[in-house]
């Protein structure tokens, strides 16, 4: 943990003598102390220079405490909030903790009980954890990216379509004390196979027809920074020979260049396929497969990692009202019940974009499970607006089958075995439920 003079702790109180104590306190014990007495004030100040930690009443003569947490926290997510207080706002205290407050104090208080909570939320904060996620398995990820964050050797990030494969080597990235120097993202899969290499090494004028003026690429214009290559299995085979000597000589050369550069960013490798299996079908070269997987982490599937699934609403309804001018508190109950129950075939991508569209249509407060899954409200509803219990099993039975499918890559064969059923089975299934294949 930072030392306490270095640890700035902001103090919205309209009330002068209890804002005069905390503050004095504070100070006394080396923390440097901002004090607002009004919540735009807060606000203000926040957006442009956050304090480590925030200490706010709840209530305030402009807005109340809530108001000012839903307002700033999408400018500063993860910063934490201490709240203050009475015995009849304590209902609101908790529901702002559920929210993402990290703590909260009811008046009157002692005044080392208060201090005890601020040292160990700083404590707690100062390492910076759940970077990644809340489950014990991205905290192994994390924990992995950091020992690695400022060696040299090449890494490949292996896991399933959505999982943040890119965010996992963004986070190595700021970790590390490259974290100035550029990132340079590049998908494999996107680009087209006969751009590929100019977009990678660059070219020069004349190359081939169409190069009009030189085209630094990629591993060019990543300088001393990160090149990340996003879906390596995807490389055509005569790029993977030349990627190869990248990363063994540190050369290259631009499409049509005769001078060698050298290649001074680390590199690091993303993959969804089974590389093992691409290098026994002679898709991938097995001298490049070792030269790239020297630090191997794989990212776990969101389905088995259901301790993120909630911080990832969260984060993302945040994020999303903020960009979107949206006035959305939260969830709805029945909201996290119903993620949790749902396989998340897409992962991480697909929760963010259930997410995004969520906000998007939003015309209440408050997000409800048929606002994030729209695809699963339920056809058949009964006289008294309740589903039948026929459609709930149509539901479910479509939704399990789409998540076998999705796990098999669309091979009804294997999607049965998944099921425990035949193939026959399977698809006299899928014709009653009206499912394409």
């Amino acid at each position: 943990m930072s030392s306490p003079q270095r640890v700035r702790v902001g103090l919205v109180e309209d009330d002068p003598i209890m804002g005069e104590s905390i503050a004095h306190r504070l100070d006394l014990e080396g923390y440097r102390v901002a004090w607002w007495k009004s919540g735009q004030a807060a606000i203000d100040a926040a957006r442009t220079d956050a304090p480590d930690l925030m200490v706010c009443d709840i209530r305030l003569p402009d807005m109340n405490g809530e108001s000012l947490f839903n307002r700033l926290v999408p400018h500063k997510p993860g910063l934490p909030f201490i709240f203050i207080t009475g015995f009849a706002q304590v209902d609101q205290a908790v529901r702002l903790m559920r929210a993402g407050a990290a703590d909260y104090v009811a008046k009157p208080f002692a005044m080392p009980d208060f201090l005890a909570k601020v040292t160990a939320l700083l404590q707690r904060t100062s390492s910076k954890p759940h970077a990644l996620g809340h489950s014990d398995a991205m905290g192994r990820v994390e924990a992995t990216l950091r020992r690695i964050a400022n060696i040299d050797s090449t890494v490949l990030l292996t896991g399933e379509s959505g999982v943040g494969k890119e965010v996992a080597a963004r986070f190595l990235h700021a970790e590390s004390d490259r974290s100035e120097k550029p990132f340079m993202a590049v998908n494999c899969a996107a680009i087209p196979a006969d751009l590929l290499e100019s977009e990678l090494f660059g070219h020069e004028r004349g190359a081939f027809t169409g190069a009009s003026a030189r085209h630094l690429g990629y591993v060019e214009r990543a300088g001393e920074g990160f090149l990340f290559l996003d879906e390596i299995g995807e490389l055509p085979l005569a790029l993977q020979a030349k990627l190869l000597r990248l990363i063994e000589a540190r050369r290259f050369q631009r499409l049509g260049g005769e001078v060698e550069l050298t290649c001074a960013a680390r590199i690091i490798c993303a993959t969804n396929v089974d590389l093992d299996a691409a290098v026994r079908d002679g898709r991938f070269r097995s001298d490049l497969l070792f030269r790239i997987s020297v630090i191997e982490t794989h990212i776990p599937a969101l389905r088995d990692r259901k301790e993120d699934i909630v911080p990832l609403l969260d984060l993302f309804r945040a994020q999303f009202a903020a960009a979107f001018g949206r006035h959305v508190t939260g969830f709805q109950p029945d909201v996290a019940e119903a993620a949790l129950l749902h396989g998340w075939p897409g992962n991480v991508r697909e929760l963010r974009n259930r997410v995004e569209r969520a906000i998007a249509l939003a015309d209440t407060p408050w997000i409800g499970r048929e606002h994030l899954f729209p695809d699963l409200v339920p056809q058949s509803i009964g006289p008294a607006g309740f589903a039948s219990l026929a459609s709930m099993r149509e539901q479910v039975e479509r939704q399990h089958i789409r998540q076998a499918l999705d796990r098999a890559q669309g091979r009804v064969e294997e999607a049965a075995k998944l099921l425990g059923v035949s193939r026959s089975t399977l698809f006299e299934k899928m014709r009653r439920l009206r499912m394409d294949h």
